[in-house]
């Protein structure tokens, strides 16, 4: 099955989680894809910041679909790593994933994810980079 937009929008919208973060796929192709999830209390720590865990998923799912586009759609995330820069806040996530190299069955890929503020500006909060692996 080609992978297009709106493949990627059905793939993760049949993931339960993705459905439970409310996470929105708003850029998919050319090795790249963007996904997106709207900032609210249930998705906070302690603190008022997004919890870690909400940013990992991101940076997760953001680089198995940017390696998707390369690899096509049996992929499975081997492994990654973040680092946060910064505490998340804001209105919304965004994790910006781009292929940095692909083969015939393995993709490296990097994540910026950035918190968007009630004035529309961006501040980079964490970046992530991983492998992934195609299960085709």
């Amino acid at each position: 099955m080609p992978i297009d937009f709106s493949v990627a929008q059905r793939v993760l919208d049949a993931q339960p989680f993705s459905r439970l973060v409310q996470a929105r796929v708003t850029w998919f192709g050319e090795s790249a894809a963007t996904l997106e999830i709207g900032i609210r209390e249930e998705l906070q720590q302690q603190n008022g910041f997004l919890h870690g865990g909400v940013l990992a998923y991101a940076a997760d799912n953001s680089i198995t679909f940017a390696a998707g586009t390369t690899l096509g759609p049996a992929v499975l995330t081997s492994g990654f790593s973040i680092q946060y820069v910064r505490p998340a806040t804001g209105v919304k996530l965004v994790a910006r994933a781009v292929v940095v190299h692909s083969g015939r069955r393995q993709a490296t890929v990097r994540c910026e994810l950035s918190t968007v503020g009630g004035d529309g500006l961006e501040t980079l909060c964490a970046i992530a980079q991983g492998t992934v692996l195609s299960t085709a």
